[in-house]
């Protein structure tokens, strides 16, 4: 069966993603920083029938992820879903930035991601699909940027679209597909009450374009349309 390892599984969209994926038939690797309080993530993994195996990391603490690369050594992951990333503090606009707030934003959503593609790197290779996906956001693309504020978070996702766009071209040779997406503006703890989509509707969406997937689409950046979104 194919497998995935989740990044941020406790809840909202890594969650959904562990659900819908255990329901294909998938073999499911749940990445979260507190497993003994990821509650649902455990129901989830209960009734799976041993499909759903949690485990601990921090995408922000090297010693963590390499921990969890150890116990996940001699698999091979289809998919590897960066997905587990943090906002940080409201109102980071000009002037009013917190900049240990930002250091901390900076280390989970840019660096994480990375931490986990290197250490997991050898699982993916040896793997049927060779996918690595990060989650990232609409407010990470220059392009679109045309109100300003929220620079802690913006920043930490255009630069993880940068991380993985190198990241892509020098793992291009074994064969992976390196991409990150945007979720659409979810009814999340971190989207807020006034999104405009359920997350089983946003990861339904991503889910059709991760399964189109393959080496031609390496170092791009898709909606969750499936359409390419500006950088």
């Amino acid at each position: 069966m194919p497998s995935a390892l989740i990044t941020g599984s406790n809840r909202g969209i890594g969650l959904e993603f562990v659900k819908q994926y255990v329901a294909d038939g998938w073999q499911v690797f749940a990445t979260c920083r507190n497993p003994d309080s990821a509650t649902q993530l455990h129901d989830v993994a209960e009734q799976s029938g041993g499909s759903v195996q949690v485990l601990a990391m921090d995408t922000g603490d090297s010693a963590s992820v390499a921990a969890a690369a150890m116990q996940l050594e001699d698999e091979a992951i289809d998919l590897l879903l960066n997905n587990a990333g943090v906002m940080g503090a409201s109102g980071q606009t000009f002037g009013n930035v917190d900049y240990d707030t930002w250091t901390k934003v900076l280390n989970v959503n840019t660096m994480g991601p990375l931490r986990v593609a290197e250490a997991f790197i050898e699982q993916v290779a040896r793997s049927e699909r060779k996918l690595m996906v990060t989650v990232t956001s609409a407010m990470g693309s220059i392009a679109d940027n045309t109100s300003g504020g929220s620079i802690v978070y913006r920043s930490s996702k255009a630069a993880v679209n940068m991380v993985m766009r190198s990241a892509a071209i020098d793992i291009a040779a074994l064969g992976i597909c390196c991409v990150v997406v945007h979720p659409g503006w979810v009814l999340t703890d971190m989207g807020g009450p006034n999104a405009l989509m359920t997350v089983p509707d946003s990861v339904t969406k991503l889910r059709k374009v991760i399964a189109k997937l393959g080496p031609e689409h390496t170092g791009k950046f898709f909606n969750y349309t499936g359409e390419e979104f500006a950088w």
